[in-house]
């Protein structure tokens, strides 16, 4: 792992997407690369928040437990994720469990590594703050068009994020990962029935296949047209 390689395989959104070549070679050089089996814990919610993690390979649920009980899944992070930025830099508990669902690789840094970090670049914090409050922003934009979507709009918006980046040959293209309906109901915040309703009108339809507990978006154009739809 360098520089050059963290670089790419960090997205857009993550907390690191802005910083330069030599406060990625920091960053590198203090981290340590850890490895998950699949079905491994990484974070676990509740637990002290002095590591943070950037997810290098594999696949990750992140979810956690509401006061009354219900879990409720948040994302599944891939490469590039930042993974307990939050009470990594609040100091306070952990947020969310994160499980390994495939092996996973990543670069883990601790705080006093990153205080270290953060004195020697100076321009490193601005840029962390910036990052935040842009993905406090697209935070705050899917809550409000989540509240205001219906539920096959709703629907449609979760499985576009659940797509992997590329379409397989025949313009079809499959979700990063198989979920179950009850599962995909926590992502979306449906109920079981309301997700085997719509899925089964989007398969009548030619939008979606159903095969072996797996979905298969068949017109991506279609399911991007609902889940604009208001």
């Amino acid at each position: 792992m360098d520089a050059t390689k963290l670089a790419e395989t960090l997205t857009a959104q993550s907390l690191f997407a802005d910083c330069e070549p030599d406060e990625l070679a920091d960053i590198v050089a203090r981290g340590q690369v850890r490895q998950f089996k699949a079905g491994q814990p990484l974070l676990a919610q509740g637990d002290k928040g002095d590591t943070l993690y950037i997810v290098l390979k594999g696949l990750a649920r992140v979810s956690m437990v509401a006061a009354n009980g219900r879990e409720i899944v948040l994302d599944y992070a891939e490469p590039g994720h930042v993974l307990g930025e939050i009470a990594f830099l609040d100091g306070g508990e952990r947020t969310a469990s994160v499980d390994a669902i495939d092996p996973v690789e990543v670069l883990s840094l601790s705080r006093a590594a990153f205080e270290d970090i953060i004195e020697r670049h100076k321009g490193l914090a601005l840029r962390l703050l910036k990052a935040m409050a842009r993905r406090l922003r697209q935070n705050n934009a899917v809550i409000e068009a989540d509240r205001a979507y219906t539920s096959g709009p709703r629907l449609a918006r979760f499985l576009l994020r659940l797509m992997m980046g590329g379409e397989d040959v025949g313009g079809e293209a499959r979700l990063k990962i198989a979920l179950s309906q009850g599962e995909l109901g926590n992502f979306a915040g449906m109920s079981r029935e309301q997700i085997n309703r719509q899925l089964s009108a989007w398969a009548d339809s030619g939008i979606v296949a159903l095969k072996t507990g797996r979905v298969t978006v068949l017109d991506r154009q279609a399911l991007i047209d609902i889940a604009e739809a208001w």
